[in-house]
């Protein structure tokens, strides 16, 4: 099964490539550890089965996906309130499906736990370890293709709506290591679901991107 789905994922992302009319703005640094390293796990929050970035193989990436949306008809407190009711609002069907496995349904809250289903052999465990009322934060767990973590967060700034994707993560193991650094097939499923989110983001919201979407990653050895 795993053999069969991968390859077509591929093709999927890379057939849609093909029609993307969103500019993509690409920059990449050189990061530091562990300054580029993840915000840190509050206190009383259960680390079971949490895939750290010390944990993970190879160099750690700090990526982070930004569209500023203009015209929008929410405000970032209003998006998230749908988002939280579910995640699968905006997110690409086709690429990343969430499932939640604990916790209550129509929300996030610290504790909850999903697995992300995703093309080929990616689908990610992740579980929640900080919601506000604009943003959350998840930390990658056992048997994810990633060690660290990831942050989906809005502001309002100036009269538009920011959404901002940011992860903070390294290979989960040798294998995952290689294929998201050095074959960079990971890398690239990855880019093209975050810019797909924040693309139904901007939709959702009633508003649309000003310039496209901004994806600077920064590359730490750790």
């Amino acid at each position: 099964m795993i053999a069969a789905r991968w390859p077509l994922g591929i093709a999927m992302t890379s057939w849609a490539y093909m029609w993307r009319t969103t500019p993509l703005f690409r920059r990449e640094l050189d990061g530091a550890w562990p300054q580029d390293g993840p915000p840190p796990v509050a206190e009383g929050i259960t680390r079971e089965g949490v895939q750290l970035p010390e944990d993970g193989s190879g160099p750690l990436f700090r990526r982070r996906y930004r569209g500023r949306i203009s015209g929008a008809e929410l405000t970032a407190e209003g998006l998230f309130d749908q988002i939280k009711t579910d995640p699968n609002r905006v997110a690409p069907g086709a690429l990343a499906h969430f499932r939640k496995i604990a916790g209550d349904e129509g929300e996030v809250r610290v504790g909850d736990e999903y697995v992300v289903h995703m093309p080929g052999p990616w689908n990610g465990p992740i579980r929640v370890v900080e919601a506000t009322p604009s943003s959350f934060r998840l930390v990658t767990l056992d048997g994810h293709i990633e060690a660290g973590q990831i942050e989906w967060r809005g502001r309002d700034e100036d009269g538009a709506l920011v959404f901002e994707i940011e992860s903070w993560a390294r290979g989960g193991d040798r294998l995952s290591y290689v294929l998201h650094d050095r074959l960079r097939m990971a890398k690239e499923v990855q880019l093209h679901m975050w810019t797909s989110v924040i693309e139904r983001v901007a939709r959702r919201a009633g508003g649309r991107l000003e310039r496209g979407i901004e994806i600077e990653t920064r590359r730490a050895e750790v």
